[in-house]
C-alpha cells in the first residue's frame, strides 16, 4: 500500500514507456505479467499498469524521468527471490515495474585490481562464475542464488553464509551506478579502495530495496580463491556449546572460519522425513548440529588438522558430543545439502511463519530458549525451528504449524507471534531484521523498534531524493504511515 498521492498510469505514459523499451521490454497482458507480481512465498500479490525490462541504464533513466513528471509509482525488481514482499507492486494496480533482467552483463573484470564491474539484471551465481574462470572469488553465497539477481542483493544488503569472513553485501561494493528519483544518472563506478571525499553515496542505495533509486551496475570486490577448504558437521548437547565451539575455532584459526551454520535437530528430521537424498551424516540423532566450514589461501596448509583438533577438545570438554569431517568435495557437498534441504522441508511440512533476526552472539542460546517458550505458550504445539548463522547472531527463527492444525488458521496469527518474537529480539538489543530486509512485511513494524530519531532521519532521506514518493512506494519507509 502506498502512503504517497500517486496517479495512476495513464494510456498516454503507458504509450511513452512502450517506445522506451520496445516490443522486447514491454509485458502488459494480465497472464505474461503474472510472474512478476507475485513473490515466490505466494504472500503478496500485486496489480501493475505494465512490466516493463529496460536493457540499458539510458531506458531506465528515461522510464524514471517519465514516471517522475507523471507522478507514477515505480517497483524495481530483480530476480524476485526476497522474503518481505519488497520487489511486489500494490494491489491498486496504477503502478509500473522495471525489471532489471535485461541488464545482465559483466562489463568488466580486472583480476589484478580485483574488481568485477556487472550490470544489476546478472544472476548471482554468473557472477561467481566469472570470478572463478578470472582464479578469483566473489564470496556472497545464498540459497536463491542461481535465481537471485546482483541488483537485488544490493538492494537488500543481502546476507548470506559467508559473512563471517567477508562481511554482507554492503562490504563488498566499490562503486555503484544508480538512476536517481528524477531520471538522472549518478556514475559512482569507481574502484577505489581507499576514498575519502565526502559522504559514501553509494552506502545510501544498498539496503534501500528501490526506494531511494535504481542501481544499474555495481563494482564488486573479488578475492583470491580458497586454495584449501575444511567442511565438518558436529553434533552438540546445547546452544551454549555452539556459543562455545565458535569462540574455540575462531582462535585456533585466527578466523579463518568462512561458516559456521546452526541446523537444530528437528530441523534435521524434517529434511530426512521431506527431501530425497539428504543423509544424516550421524550415527544417533541429537537436539543441535553445526556445519563449520573453514577456507584458507594456503594448499596444504593442514587446515583439516586444525579442525579435527579443534572439534577434539570440544569433544574432551563436552561442548561436541559427535562430528565428521569431509575428505572430498563431494562429502563436503553432502553435508551442505542437509543445511538446503531443510529450509526446502519446512515449505512441504505445511505453513511457516518465518522470522529473521539477529541478536548479539552470546545471547543466542537466551533468546532461542526465550522465544521457544513464549510462542509455545501462545500456541501449543507449535514447532520452533530455529536455524542459521551462528557466528553474526543472524538466527532464522521459523515456526511450523503444530501437527492437525489448518494451515491458514496458523498464519493467521502471524502479526500476534511475530509481535512475541520481535519483542523478546529487542528486550536482547537486537535487529528484527537481520538480513531479509522491511519491505511490505516489516515497515509498520519497524516504526516499534526504531527510535523517532532514527525513522525520521530515513523519511528526511526519502523526501529529499525522492520528494514525489514514486521509487518503490509503501516499503521500508512510510512518509504517512496509517
Amino acid at each position: 500500500m502506498s502512503d504517497t498521492a500517486l496517479k495512476p498510469a495513464s494510456p498516454e505514459l503507458l504509450a511513452q514507456l512502450a517506445a522506451v523499451v520496445g516490443p522486447k521490454g514491454w509485458i502488459a497482458d494480465a497472464a505474461d505479467m503474472a510472474p512478476y507480481l507475485a513473490d515466490w512465498r505466494g504472500l503478496y500479490h500485486g496489480q501493475a499498469a505494465a512490466v516493463l525490462r529496460p536493457a540499458t541504464t539510458a531506458e531506465v533513466s528515461r522510464i524514471v524521468r517519465l514516471c517522475a513528471e507523471a507522478r507514477v509509482g515505480i517497483v524495481p525488481q530483480g530476480g524476485n527471490t526476497g522474503l518481505v514482499g519488497g520487489s511486489v507492486p500494490g494491489e491498486q494496480g496504477g503502478e509500473v515495474l522495471v525489471n532489471l533482467g535485461r541488464m545482465n552483463r559483466v562489463r568488466a573484470l580486472d583480476a589484478l585490481d580485483h574488481s568485477i564491474t556487472v550490470e544489476a539484471g546478472c544472476i548471482l551465481a554468473e557472477v561467481q562464475q566469472a570470478a572463478d574462470e578470472a582464479d578469483r572469488l566473489f564470496p556472497l553465497s545464498l540459497g536463491a542464488e542461481g535465481r537471485c539477481q546482483i541488483g537485488g542483493n544490493l538492494s537488500t544488503n543481502a546476507g548470506g553464509t559467508a559473512v563471517l569472513r567477508y562481511g554482507t553485501t554492503r562490504e563488498l561494493v566499490l562503486g555503484l551506478e544508480v538512476v536517481l528519483p528524477d531520471g538522472q544518472v549518478w556514475d559512482g563506478l569507481r574502484a577505489l579502495r581507499k576514498d575519502n571525499t565526502g559522504y559514501d553515496l553509494k552506502q545510501l542505495f544498498i539496503g534501500a530495496e528501490g526506494t531511494l533509486g535504481i542501481i544499474t551496475a555495481a563494482v564488486l570486490k573479488l578475492f583470491p580463491k580458497p586454495r584449501e577448504t575444511a567442511t565438518a558437521f558436529a553434533a552438540l548437547p546445547d546452544l551454549d556449546a555452539a556459543v562455545d565451539l565458535f569462540a574455540r575455532f575462531r582462535a585456533a584459526s585466527s578466523d579463518l572460519v568462512t561458516s559456521f551454520e546452526l541446523i537444530p535437530g528437528s530441523g534435521l528430521d524434517l529434511a530426512l522425513k521431506h527431501v530425497a537424498g539428504t543423509v544424516d551424516p550421524l550415527s544417533a540423532r541429537h537436539a543441535q548440529y553445526l556445519l563449520i566450514e573453514l577456507a584458507s589461501g594456503t594448499e596444504g596448509g593442514g587446515l583439516a588438522d586444525l579442525v579435527e583438533r579443534t572439534l577434539a577438545a570440544g569433544l574432551e570438554a563436552g561442548t561436541v558430543l559427535d562430528a565428521t569431517l569431509a575428505r572430498n568435495a563431494a562429502q563436503a557437498a553432502a553435508l551442505w545439502r542437509v543445511r538446503e534441504a531443510m529450509v526446502e522441508a519446512q515449505r512441504l511440512e505445511g505453513a511457516s511463519i518465518k522470522h529473521d533476526v539477529s541478536v548479539p552472539v552470546s545471547a543466542i542460546p537466551a533468546f532461542v530458549a526465550r522465544a521457544s517458550k513464549a510462542v509455545e505458550r501462545a500456541v501449543p504445539g507449535v514447532r520452533p525451528i530455529a536455524f542459521g548463522h551462528v557466528g553474526d547472531g543472524n538466527v532464522h527463527f521459523n515456526l511450523t504449524q503444530p501437527e492437525g492444525m489448518d494451515g491458514q488458521s496458523f498464519l493467521a496469527r502471524w502479526g500476534e507471534l511475530s509481535r512475541i518474537v520481535h519483542d523478546i529480539v529487542a528486550d536482547f538489543g537486537g535487529s528484527i531484521s537481520a538480513e531479509h530486509g522491511l519491505g511490505r512485511l516489516k515497515c509498520h513494524e519497524i516504526l516499534r523498534y526504531r527510535s523517532p530519531v532514527e525513522i525520521e532521519l530515513m523519511r528526511t532521506l526519502k523526501r529529499a531524493l525522492d520528494p514525489h514518493g514514486i521509487m518503490n512506494p509503501g516499503k521500508v519507509v512510510l512518509i504517512n504511515p496509517d
